[in-house]
Formats: structure tokens, sequence, C-alpha cells
């Protein structure tokens, strides 16, 4: 954030100068960047609190703003208390006018004589480049002379001052004792222009594609940010566009291109044009036209202007700051939106005859950019070489593996009347081939959808067109069902290619969808096999190949890793290598459900290179996902949360993408002991319905559910959840996926009182795992297995089963299971001698592990068990003595209150009743001093308040 700038640059060097030294702060920023917010936050300044302060504020109408606060001695007339405004004419707080008259004979003199005790004094003088001559000379001479312990900060714009370089008009003789410090407010970075989007709009509004285009149009220019901000609080959705989980209309980079240019802006820029004369006018007409940098030979020529006549009319829009140098020999405006504001002024045929003269100048250029060319020719009313431009940059964006942008011209293209059927024939099979590798868009599933059901397209067109829309319902869009159908509409039509027919079917191969059972699916991969081997095509082959290796790891069949080896790695035709990409992409999700986790690692390492050098943006944002699953189950979760709640954010165009995110956040939660938000994050997880998400997701949030159930007591629900989700394992048939689910759906089970019923779900997981290299779901039938002996009251059994589900969760590393796993393991140990509670170690290392991994909710659960089993070295002598600070059980409890469980959710988790919970959450917000249960989140581990 800024402030840590300012922090470094301006707030140390205040602070540790002598209390007798003088500072200047010299703060500069082109208009909007921040300068006022600057000074409110220097004057919130504690050490500025007690500090005699004069703020001078030289305003655009000619009038000047007097505050003071903390009035020294001797001024009690000379300075305003509060602002007030006087004429700059006949003001009398005047300063000085210029030539030898001494400063003390004016107001401003009277306060620097008065100031000069020793004592720390402060003055801001605010848009300093607005100053007229005598008060510009008047603070020259004082800051030539300052008192002592002055604390000066001038605050101007750079582009608008008298004489460039001269902050007050003419050298000012600073004294050699004098600190001087410069601060230059540039514009916002992205997260800087992400982070007021998102306090003013809320998060989930804000998209990624729409937080990109804020900053490109507002050039983070701070005051464009807040007013285009401003604006859009109230924008609704566009035709087809999707509401947030709240409800409120999502943003998108269409919110921000269709904005209006903020008053504000336009008036600064058109303000500043009324001094420019005719042919500057012209040149500065040109430069918003064309909207990008240009070189001064270019502007002239669009301007229809002789070299001489260009050069002075650049010169003089440099001048007077319309036009700004953006990079060597290359001017413009300084940001899109202050072009944009220029433009919408223009009239009709000004706007036409310019394009036109655009369209000469870029046309010109080499390598020609014929995404700008297309857009100045299609205004200029050029339709025939606009559609060429068109198709050449979607072009060159493909072989660049930029897909979005060629999905974006080519979307354009196709909504105009003016396109001709064969035209929009040729168009729409590039997007969808783009649309393919390229990120979710909801405009571009209508638009192929409508296309796909165009009947004066050819047969072949509109099932090649189906073929990529199925591929985009189903991954991009996750709506497997849907996607389904069209893929078998598409295998029918495209009976007369063989090739593209191959790929229909090898994409219906894949069992991660709900729609038919695992031997579908293979049907579907045996008939693609063949065909693709008929059609003797290599790229349709590398389709097959790479979802061949995707079935196998999703099954668990080792011979798949072998296969994924042969996936070639490097080819001169892009396809290819967009295929092994894929196959490599589903290898590292399907290694990561397999409990795979070093051969996962070592796939991420090699995956972003190949996705590069592919260009599939979509990949590259799910592996993202895949990515943060690894981290949660092999125990990294410092930062974890965090960067899922951002890529929750940043996948908010294809929701569907960010359901390995929530289910990390619901995960995370949960061992947390924040089940309200545990609950919303693992039902976001599979989104709108079980029935469409990706099975192994699906069967993951459902074991999590299953446990939040169990935590709050909730057995039939718990029991349903676990029904329902065994029946869709059961009519899939990939058993490897039961390794999140079982544990929990065999432990509601037999809570439930069906224990016939999960033996018959255990038997049924081993059967379908055997002979899969599954080591996940392998560790969890050992847990499914000690639960059943736990249930006989075979507690010695149960334990040694135990132990071998953690030593295995302890291998892959899992280390929260393997935690969980010690725990179930000391609680069955118990459970089998209650007499003696020798053996607790297991209890003890599930406790530090899971403090290690800062799961709070299980930390409490099994400290509980714990205190309840003492063992003999472990026994206090007396009562403790706590004072003010918590006792043990009061912190724990109070950490579950702060996550937000009731005192009954409490009493349950640590074997207490609530009446007891009500009276240590009682005591701990006495002891804390804090007003409500959500300030206990806030202790520190010590039982003092915490930060």
């Amino acid at each position: 954030m800024r402030e840590r700038e300012w922090e470094t640059a301006v707030r140390e060097p205040l602070a540790s100068a002598a209390p007798d030294a003088t500072v200047l702060v010299l703060a500069d920023g082109a208009a909007g960047t921040g300068k006022t917010r600057f000074v409110k936050w220097l004057l919130a300044l504690p050490e500025f609190g007690g500090v005699p302060c004069l703020k001078v504020t030289f305003t655009a109408s000619g009038t000047v703003v007097l505050q003071e606060s903390a009035r020294p001695k001797g001024i009690a007339s000379a300075v305003p208390r509060t602002g007030y405004l006087r004429p700059a004419g006949t003001r009398p707080v005047a300063l000085v006018p210029p030539g030898p008259t001494p400063l003390g004979a004016s107001s401003l003199g009277g306060l620097a004589a008065s100031l000069d005790t020793g004592a720390p004094v402060l003055l801001v003088a605010e848009d300093v480049h607005r100053a007229h001559e005598r008060d510009a000379h008047a603070l020259r001479t004082l800051l030539a002379d300052p008192p002592a312990a002055l604390r000066a900060v001038l605050t101007y714009r750079p582009e608008e001052l008298a004489s460039p370089g001269l902050v007050l008009g003419a050298p000012v003789g600073y004294p050699a004792e004098m600190s001087l410090v410069r601060l230059r407010l540039g514009p916002l970075d992205e997260a800087e222009v992400r982070r007021m989007a998102v306090e003013a709009l809320g998060e989930d509004r804000c998209s990624a594609q729409f937080i990109s285009r804020l900053y490109e149009r507002s050039g983070g220019i701070a005051q464009a940010v807040a007013d285009l901000v401003t604006g859009l609080k109230t924008a609704g959705p566009f035709p087809g566009g999707r509401p947030t989980v709240a409800g409120r209309d999502r943003l998108t980079a269409r919110h921000v291109d269709e904005a209006a240019v903020p008053v504000r802006l336009t008036e600064l820029v058109i303000g500043r044009m009324a001094a420019l004369d005719e042919e500057t006018r012209r040149l500065t007409w040109a430069a918003a036209v064309l909207d990008e940098a240009a070189t001064e030979d270019e502007l002239s020529s669009m301007a229809a202007l002789s070299a001489d006549s260009g050069r002075a009319a650049l010169t003089a829009a440099l001048s007077e700051a319309v036009l700004h140098e953006l990079g060597l020999g290359q001017y413009g405006f300084r940001i899109p939106m202050e072009a944009a504001a220029v433009y919408q002024l223009l009239p009709g045929p000004v706007r036409r005859e310019l394009h036109g003269r655009a369209v000469e100048e870029l046309a010109a250029r080499r390598p020609v950019p014929w995404a700008r060319l297309a857009r100045h020719q299609f205004v200029s009313g050029r339709t025939a070489d606009w559609l060429q431009s068109v198709e050449n940059a979607a072009r060159e964006a493909v072989e660049a593996g930029d897909h979005q942008l060629a999905i974006a011209l080519l979307e354009d293209a196709l909504a105009h009347p003016r396109v001709g059927q064969s035209n929009r024939a040729r168009l729409a099979l590039m997007l969808a081939r783009s649309a393919y590798s390229g990120l979710r868009s909801d405009q571009t599933v209508e638009v192929l959808r409508r296309l796909a059901d165009d009947p004066e397209l050819p047969d072949a067109a509109r099932g090649e067109i189906r073929l990529d829309l199925g591929l985009l319902i189903g991954n991009q869009v996750g709506q497997g069902s849907e996607g389904r159908i069209e893929l078998i509409k598409a295998v029918e039509e495209l009976s007369g290619q063989p090739t593209l027919a191959a790929r229909a079917m090898a994409a219906l191969a894949l069992p991660y969808w709900p729609s038919g059972p695992l031997a579908d699916n293979l049907a579907w991969l045996r008939r693609a096999e063949a065909t693709a081997a008929e059609s003797g095509e290599a790229t349709v082959q590398a389709a097959v190949a790479a979802n061949r290796v995707t079935v196998l790891l999703s099954v668990g069949d080792g011979d798949g890793w072998r296969q994924l080896e042969q996936l070639p790695r490097e080819s001169d035709d892009l396809r290819i290598l967009q295929h092994s990409a894929r196959g490599v992409c589903n290898a590292i999700d399907a290694a990561v459900w397999l409990g795979e986790y070093a051969r996962a690692r070592e796939l991420l390492g090699e995956f972003p290179n190949l996705a590069a050098r592919s260009g599939n943006l979509y990949q590259e944002l799910g592996i993202e996902g895949t990515a943060l699953l690894l981290d949660m189950v092999t125990g990294r979760w410092a930062g974890l949360a965090p960067r899922a709640r951002a890529y929750v954010a940043e996948a908010g165009e294809m929701p569907y993408r960010a359901g390995d995110a929530m289910l990390v956040l619901g995960v995370l939660a949960l061992a947390k002991g924040e089940w309200g938000q545990a609950g919303s994050w693992l039902s976001g997880a599979v989104g709108p319905s079980e029935e469409e998400a990706a099975v192994p997701l699906v069967a993951a949030a459902s074991g999590g559910r299953i446990r939040l159930a169990l935590a709050r007591q909730d057995l039939a629900a718990a029991a349903r959840e676990a029904a329902d989700a065994w029946a869709r394992l059961q009519a899939k048939a990939v058993w490897v996926w039961a390794a999140e689910l079982s544990p929990w759906a065999v432990e509601a089970t037999i809570r439930a009182g069906e224990l016939d019923t999960a033996r018959k779900m255990v038997d049924e997981f081993a059967a379908g795992i055997e002979s899969r290299q599954t080591p996940a779901a392998t560790a969890a039938l050992m847990w499914c297995q000690a639960l059943l002996a736990e249930a006989d009251g075979a507690f010695s059994e149960a334990v040694e089963n135990f132990r071998r589900a953690r030593a295995c969760y302890q291998a892959l590393p899992r280390p929260y299971e393997a935690a969980l796993a010690a725990e179930a393991g000391g609680r069955c140990a118990l459970a089998g001698s209650p007499e003696t509670t020798a053996d607790i170690s297991e209890l003890t290392a599930a406790a530090q592990e899971l403090e290690a991994l800062g799961a709070t909710w299980d930390v409490a659960r099994v400290r509980a068990e714990l205190r309840a089993h003492p063992s003999a070295e472990r026994r206090p002598q007396g009562r403790p003595r706590y004072g003010e600070r918590l006792s043990p059980r009061e912190q724990e409890v109070a950490e579950l209150a702060g996550a937000g469980l009731s005192n009954r959710e409490i009493a349950a988790t640590l074997h207490l009743s609530p009446r007891t919970v009500e009276q240590h959450v009682a005591r701990a917000l006495k002891k804390l001093g804090a007003v409500s249960r959500h300030d206990l989140a806030l202790t520190d581990g010590d039982g003092k308040p915490g930060r």
C-alpha cells in the first residue's frame, strides 16, 4: 500500500529529525494521483497530534483556504480557526507581495516570527502550482530562512508548474542545514487498484477481467479509479450475465468499457485544451482517435500538419499537459480515459476522417498491428478490409497462444450484421477452436450455441462448432451432463470427418463427469482409439493418447504413468503440444486424488513451460487450483487460505474452476472450528448441483460435509449425505475417488446404527481398489477397517489398523489425516484399557501435530480427551492459579467461540456441559476486556489479548 512507501520516504525522515531541525517535503504528483489523501494521512499521524499546524490550500478559483490547528502563541487573530476562504485580491491574511518587503510584515510572516521558539511546527501548502507569484515569493522567503523546528510539506502538480522544474516559480535558497525529502506520487499498480475496487464493491463482484480493464482504462490514477468505481456501484448485468453467490451482478471488462468518462477527468482534460490553438487541437484530436503512443511524424500526418507545424503543435500540447511523452519519441494521452474524454466530443465527420487517416498510418507499420488497424477500418466504413484484418489478427493471436484476444475479436465480428453467411462459418470455426483453449466466456457460449444450431451452416461446420461447444461447456463452464449431450450430437454430425469425431469420442471417454458409468467411458475410449488409428492423423492421435493417459490414471491403472512419459513434449504442431499439456495437466490432477504427491509435484515443475509453449490459458488457471489442493493435503497450510481466496476471486468468470480452492477453504475452516464458513465453502465447491460437478471433487466435498454434520451432532444429516455420496460413487464405479469420502461416510453410517450397511460399504470399497495403485485410498481403507473393528469392540484390532493408516498417511505425506488417525488410535487404546492412562503418547503426538498445522478445533478436541485421562506425572498438585490470564480450558473455549462456534457446539467438542462453556466464555470476556465473542479470536496463545 502507498502508506508503506510514505512511512519510509516521509514519516521516518520527519520522525528521526532533531527537535530543532528543519525539514521540507516536496510531494509531486499528476492530477488525481493521491496528493490530498497523502496530506490527510500526514495530518493524522500521532506525532503531529499536538504540533501547531497551518494548512494553506491554493484553489483553482484563485482563492486561498487557511486552516489552523493547535494555534501557537502570538497569532490569535492572524489565522482563521477553520477552513476560511478569502478572495485572492482582498485577503486580510495576505501573503507578502514580491519585493524587498520583510516577511514579518505579513500574516504568514507573523506566524513565522511567533514560531521561532525551537518547538516543532508543521506547515502544509497544498497545490502550490496554483499559487500567485506574491504567494510563491512569500513561501520562497520563508523557506530560505525558516524558523527552527519547521516541518514544511508542499504538494503540487509538476505538469502545471509555471516554470517547469521550479516548484515555487524561482530558485529557493534553501539553508544548508535543511533536510529536503522528495516524494513522487505515481499511478497505483494493479494490486492497489484491485484493493480499492474490492473495498468499494465487494470481492464477489470484482472479476479478474474487470480489475484488469479498470487498471488499464484508468491508468492507475487513483481519482479516476475512485470515480469509475463509484459510478459502477449500481451497474446492472448485461444480457446473459451471471449473478454472484450473494445475488449481486458480477462486474466484467465490458462494464468498464461502457462506463462514462468521469466528469472530473473530462473537465480536467477539456479545460487544459481550452488554451490550445486550432492546429494544436487538431493534433490532440488525432491522438485521441489513435488512442495509443505515436511518433511526432505520425501525429502530424494524421492532423494534416507540416513537420514544423506538427512539432510546434506537439510542443504546445505537451506544455499544457494535454499530451505526454510516453516513451522515447512516443506521445499520447496519459491514460486511455483522457483520450476517450476528447474522443466523445468530436463531431462524427471529424472522427470518421481521422480514423481513415489512422488506417493509412497503421497499415504502413511493420509488422502491421492488425487488431488496432481493424478497429479504425470498421469505424471509417471499410468493411471488407476490416473483416480481413480481424481474421489476420485472430490468426496471429492464436499462433502466439493469445486465445483471449482471438476470442474477443471474433465475437465482436460475429455480432455485426455486416458479416455474410460464408464469412460467418469461417469465423465461427476460428472462434470455436480458440474458445476451448481460452478462458470461459458466457458470451462465447451463447455465440457458439446459436451457430451450432444455425440450419444455414453446413453439417460439418456445425459439428465442429458443436465439438468445441461441448468441450467448453464441460471443461470451463462445469456443466458435464450438458456438455456430454453436445458431444454425442457432434459425433453424429461429424460422421464424415473421422478425425474430429474421434476427438469428440475421446472427450466422452473421460470419467470425471457423473453422466454414465465407467464402462461407458471405456467404450467411448475404444471407439476413439480405433477411429484415430484409421485416420492416420497425428493431431487426433495425440488428443486420444492424452485422454487415454487421463482415463488410466483416473482409475489408478499404473500403466498410465508409462504412457504419460510417451506424450510428446516437443513438436512443431501447436495442437499436439496443447494435447500433451492437457494430458500432463490431467495427470497432475489424477495424481493428487490418487495420493501420488511426489509425482504431482514433479509434474507441476514441468507443466508451466509446456503450458506456456502451448498457449492454453484455461489449463494454466486450472492447474493453480490443483496446486492449492496438493498443498492442503500435504500439510502446507501456511498462507494457504489467502492464496485460495485470491484464486476464487480470479476464477470468477469460471466458478467451476474455483471448486478445488473452495474445497481447500472448507477443509481449513472446518479444522479451525469456523463451521459456518466451512459449510458455505464446501457447498460452493460443487456449484449448483452435485449431478454436474466432477465426481472426485463432489466426493471430497461430501466427506467434508459429513464430518461437519458429525461435529454438530446431526447424525441424521450425516447419514443422508453419506448414503447419497456413496450412491454417486456406486453409479460411477471409480472407487479410487472414495479416498476423501469413505472414512467419514463409514463413520456416519455406523453412528446411525447401520453397521451391516457400513460393512458392505467397506467391502465394496476394498474390491473397487484391488489391484489399483492408489496410496490415498489404501490408507483410507485401513481407516474404514479400523472403524468397523472399533464398532465391534475389537479395540486392539482397531488400534492396529489406525496405526497402519497413520503410517501410510505419514509416508504420503498427509500430516493432517496422520494426526487424526493418531487421535482415533489413542481413543481406541483408552477405550480398550479404561483402567490405565499410561499410554497416551498417540493423543499427545496428535495434539502437537494438529497445533503445528493450526487446526484449532481439532487441537481443542484432542486436549479435552487428554485432560480426561491425565497420566500420573501430568496430574498437577493442587489447583493452579491463573490470575488475569486465561486457563488452558478458558483459552480453548475462547478460541472456539471466537471462531464462531455456539456454546452447544463447543460443549460437544470439549465434552463439557453448555452451562460450563457459558461460564468459561463469560470469564474469558471479563479477563480480556472483550466486548463480543468475535473479540476472543484476537487472543494470543498465552491467554492474553492479542493483536
